[in-house]
């Protein structure tokens, strides 16, 4: 069971499809992208070759088992500009002069007001919901908010990932906002929530380990 990001507006059809699977997971050789979407390698090739052209993606050989290397495609640095940023510039200059007048502290509370204030608004929306239905509300409240989210259940546990980071520079600046977002999944879920992977560290996605009815790391017995 699963939840799927929303699509790129400026690109539809397939050639939309190929930048969200390079957003999620990069880097992707033509087969791997034909496999994942259901098409022809050709039809794939086709679109990668444009999307090169339009300096979206970029390509390198890699070495992948036996035989002879292989095209794999990542999305350049124009092609991740493509994705939500969510006034990133703007918010990041603001916090700054926050933290210019009225010391680190004031800046990072104001991300904790902002997750305490989404909490108030989305609990009345999750109460009685089981465990499933809470991570699909909240991977589309992410969503929503451009962080590109999914998730997944195996085995009663959950995975939550978002693939885009809508305010990247913010968090690169005051990796304080990833905490308060990682405790506010905590509370709005009622569960134990630990990242997995990180954006700013380098990875595709930020991914959360989600486990109902177990205590986050540290929470007192």
């Amino acid at each position: 069971m699963s939840g799927t990001a929303s699509q790129l507006p400026a690109y539809k059809g397939l050639r939309g499809e190929v930048l969200l699977e390079l957003k999620r997971a990069q880097p992707r050789t033509a087969k791997q992208l034909a496999d994942t979407l259901g098409v022809s390698p050709n039809a794939v090739r086709h679109h990668l070759k444009e999307l090169e052209a339009e300096s979206l993606i970029a390509y390198g050989r890699e070495q992948r088992g036996v035989g002879a290397p292989t095209f794999a495609y990542r999305l350049s640095a124009a092609g991740e500009a493509l994705f939500p940023r969510a006034y990133e510039a703007t918010l990041t200059e603001l916090l700054e002069r926050v933290t210019e007048k009225a010391g680190r502290g004031a800046a990072v509370e104001l991300f904790r007001d902002h997750y305490r204030e989404l909490t108030h608004r989305v609990s009345a929306e999750l109460e009685g919901k089981g465990a499933p239905e809470r991570v699909a509300l909240v991977a589309r409240l992410m969503s929503e908010q451009g962080y590109m989210a999914d998730w997944r259940e195996a085995a009663g546990a959950f995975r939550l990932a978002e693939h885009n980071c809508a305010i990247r520079a913010v968090a690169e600046r005051f990796p304080e906002v990833c905490a308060a977002e990682e405790q506010f999944l905590r509370d709005v879920l009622g569960a134990a929530v630990e990242r997995r992977t990180h954006i700013t560290s380098g990875c595709n996605a930020c991914e959360y380990a989600i486990t109902f009815g177990a205590r986050s790391p540290g929470e007192c017995a």
